[in-house]
């Protein structure tokens, strides 16, 4: 049968040499190991900043909403920092900054906020660089927004 002509010439061409290759798996994992692990460790380094990208995103829309529902400026604000600060929670590793940049508080006007923080992404990996992500949003205030 063919399968044992293989197997034949498989176990003559390993007797030519027995002592050749004895050793060359465990150099080639020696070296390779350690290249695939530090591999998939970036992947996972980015595949955090591209999940904290997403959250501090999600974050600015849903301050922006939150403060454009209040009835004045400074429960706007408050409220926005509250919804920030609770979506931000398992991604920050410090504080989380929310900035109003739309002028006014008017009705038909538009309530614009700058969420950012520091996240803390790269750290699992030991590399404590510093990543502070920003994310932007705006919403229209509304305009059966609280009276009281």
């Amino acid at each position: 049968m063919w399968f044992h002509r293989v197997r034949d010439r498989l176990d003559a061409a390993s007797s030519a040499s027995p002592h050749g290759d004895r050793g060359l798996s465990t150099v080639e994992v020696v070296i390779l190991a350690p290249v695939m692990i530090l591999f998939i460790l970036v992947l996972v380094g980015f595949g955090q900043l591209v999940e904290g990208r997403g959250a501090i995103d999600s974050a600015a829309r849903d301050a922006a909403r939150a403060g454009s529902i209040q009835k004045d400026r400074g429960t706007a604000m408050a409220e926005a920092k509250r919804a920030a600060s609770s979506n931000l929670t398992d991604v920050c590793s410090g504080p989380v900054t929310v900035t109003q940049t739309s002028g006014g508080f008017e009705p038909g006007g538009f309530f614009t906020v700058e969420v950012s923080c520091t996240i803390r992404g790269l750290k699992m990996l030991g590399l404590d660089l510093p990543t502070e992500l920003t994310g932007r949003s705006t919403s229209p205030l509304d305009p059966y927004r609280r009276a009281a």
